[in-house]
């Protein structure tokens, strides 16, 4: 069965998301996701893949496992996540305690979506050199597995490293959140198999898609499955794609390419904005 979510810019002056989430799980949504920025470097040359001009939704982000406890705080059955969280910018120990945290206390309704991020100044700041993003990225997921999983956990890496420690609460979901991986290059599909759970591409028109090369997603879904096959991974991977368009076709083409949770796009704008593009987004989902 398909699921339908939605993505907002979480920030300061958009629809608060209590209420934004209220609404959400009242018409039918499954789930709701936010992204992250920590900040913007002012000094920037890093380009932005979505085009010239960086909206200034990105320097105004809030914090998204603070601001994802209002969604929980005001949803029974809800789901939330990150679209994406980005780990090359968040101390593993510490990530580890606050998705646990927010997993247990909203009874198993966290999905973690993960990307190495794009902006290399940003990085910097954290003290992440752009060349070693995604190995960093990898060491630290499977370091928080292991503080999920383990009664005393220890991980030994070329990035991260700690002897045995005590670290509580574990997530409510057995072996933590599903992890999907927000990326769309040639090498994702295998990292998916190592250590994700699932594939979250960013939503690019058919239109772009042809124009620019942009990514095949029919491949993508063909390649994340052979790679799971190989890496023998029980079960199937989850095939999210966030910022989808308000249109019906763009829906019909991506669950006849085998999404299984379409996640619309939502501005970062206040409520008289944001909730009539919601009821709107019920109909078409409940088409499906």
């Amino acid at each position: 069965m398909v699921q339908f979510g939605l993505t907002i810019f979480a920030t300061d002056y958009s629809v608060p998301l209590d209420i934004l989430a209220g609404t959400a799980e009242k018409l039918g949504f499954e789930s709701l996701f936010v992204p992250e920025h920590t900040h913007i470097p002012a000094s920037r040359v890093s380009p932005w893949p979505g085009g010239a001009d960086l909206p200034q939704d990105y320097w105004h982000t809030l914090d998204p496992f603070v601001s994802l406890t209002l969604a929980v705080a005001a949803t029974k059955s809800l789901k939330i996540g990150t679209g994406i969280s980005l780990i090359t910018e968040r101390d593993p120990i510490l990530m580890a305690k606050q998705v646990a945290t927010l997993d247990f206390v909203s009874g198993g309704r966290l999905i973690l979506g993960v990307g190495a991020g794009w902006n290399q100044e940003e990085m910097e700041n954290h003290g992440v050199a752009f060349s070693t993003r995604w190995k960093v990225l990898r060491e630290r997921i499977l370091a928080m597995r292991e503080i999920w999983t383990q009664e005393e956990a220890e991980y030994h890496g070329e990035f991260v490293n700690f002897d045995k420690i005590w670290a509580f609460p574990k997530p409510f979901q057995t072996g933590g959140p599903k992890i999907l991986i927000g990326a769309s290059s040639k090498y994702v599909f295998q990292r998916i198999a190592d250590y994700g759970d699932g594939w979250m591409p960013i939503f690019q028109d058919a239109k772009r898609r042809s124009a620019s090369g942009g990514t095949d997603y029919s491949q993508g879904i063909e390649d994340t499955k052979a790679a799971w096959r190989l890496s023998e991974r029980e079960g199937e991977p989850d095939f999210s794609i966030f910022g989808v368009a308000h249109e019906r076709k763009a829906v019909e083409e991506l669950i006849s390419l085998g999404f299984n949770r379409i996640i619309f796009g939502l501005p970062s704008a206040s409520a008289d904005i944001v909730l009539p593009m919601i009821e709107k987004l019920a109909r078409i989902a409940h088409e499906f």
